[in-house]
C-alpha cells in the first residue's frame, strides 16, 4: 500500500508537525506548581525541545489522586512557555473547558480515556485549534481513526495521532508499544504520527531505546515526560526521565533522525 503525503500541521509561526523536523514535545506529566514547571521546561528547551507538555486537569485511575490545577495550571503552563518561547499541549477533559483550555494552549490533547467521546471530539471539530489525539489503550487503529473522522469531519482537520501503546497480557511494562502503528496509519491516511515512550514503557530506562526505534519507524515527533524531581512528582513520577537524561536522549536521537532523513 502507498504511503499517504503526510499533512502539515502548523503551531504557530516556527513549529511544523510532519514535515522533516521531527517534533518533541517535554515536560511534566501534570503542573504541579511553577518551580516544577519552570525547570522542566528551561531544561526541555534548552536541549531542543519547541513544545511544552504539562497537564492541568488530569482524569486519573485511583480516586482522591491529584487531578491537577486548573486555570491555575494553565495559566502557569502559557507563562513559562512564553518565558521560553515554547509552544503548549495539553489536555482538555470536559466540552465545558474547551474555550477556557483554548486560551492558553496551542495544541488541545485527546487523552486515551476520551479518544471515543464523541461529544467531545465533535466539539472540537467546531475549532480550529490542532488536536492530539491519543490512541486508547484498547482501541484498533481503525478505531482511532475513526476518532479522528468524528473531529475532521466538523470541519477541523489540523488532527496530530499518537501511539501511547495499548494493553496487552504483559505485565513488565506499562503499556505495549505498537510501534508497527506509525507506518501502517501512514498507509491508511494522512495525519502525522507521534509516539509517547513514557507511558507506553513507564520505565525511563526504556524511553530513548523507543525514542530512536520511533524516529526510525517514520514518527513525526515524540512526546515525552521531563521532571526535574521524580521522586517528588505528584503523577507518573515514576516514569519521568530527569533534565539531565533528557540532553543526553536528544543528543542521541539527532544521527538516527538524519539516517532516515528527518532532522531533530
Amino acid at each position: 500500500m502507498k504511503t499517504h503525503k503526510t499533512r502539515l500541521i502548523k503551531i504557530g509561526k516556527d513549529i511544523v508537525i510532519g514535515g522533516k523536523e521531527v517534533q518533541i514535545m517535554a515536560g511534566p506529566c501534570t503542573v504541579e506548581n511553577y518551580k516544577y514547571t519552570k525547570r522542566s521546561a528551561h531544561a526541555c528547551k534548552q536541549a531542543g525541545a519547541k513544545i511544552l507538555r504539562g497537564g492541568a486537569y488530569k482524569l486519573r485511575t485511583i480516586p482522591g489522586t491529584f487531578n491537577g490545577l486548573g486555570e491555575k495550571g494553565l495559566k502557569i503552563l502559557r507563562k513559562i512557555a512564553d518565558e521560553e518561547k515554547m509552544a503548549v499541549v495539553t489536555e482538555v477533559i470536559d466540552v465545558r473547558d474547551i474555550d477556557l483550555v483554548s486560551k492558553y494552549a496551542n495544541i488541545l490533547q485527546v487523552g486515551e480515556r476520551n479518544m471515543q467521546n464523541t461529544v467531545l471530539l465533535e466539539a472540537l471539530g467546531k475549532t480550529k485549534i490542532p488536536i492530539l489525539l491519543k490512541r486508547g489503550q484498547s482501541a484498533q487503529i481503525s478505531e482511532l481513526l475513526y476518532a479522528a473522522e468524528y473531529i475532521a469531519r466538523k470541519g477541523n482537520k489540523n488532527i496530530i495521532l499518537c501511539e501511547r501503546g495499548i494493553r496487552t497480557f504483559e505485565k513488565d511494562t506499562r503499556a505495549t508499544l505498537a510501534l508497527a502503528s506509525v507506518p501502517l496509519i501512514k498507509e491508511m491516511c494522512d495525519y502525522p504520527v507521534i509516539v509517547d515512550p513514557s507511558h507506553s514503557t513507564g520505565k525511563p530506562s526504556l524511553i530513548a531505546a523507543m525514542s530512536k526505534a520511533a524516529i526510525a519507524a517514520g514518527a513525526d515527533g515524540l512526546i515525552i515526560e521531563v521532571h526535574p524531581e521524580p521522586k517528588k512528582a505528584l503523577c507518573d513520577g515514576f516514569q519521568a526521565l530527569v533534565p539531565g537524561e533528557f540532553a543526553k536522549l536528544m543528543r542521541e536521537l539527532k544521527p538516527v533522525a538524519k539516517a532516515v532523513g528527518r532532522k531533530l
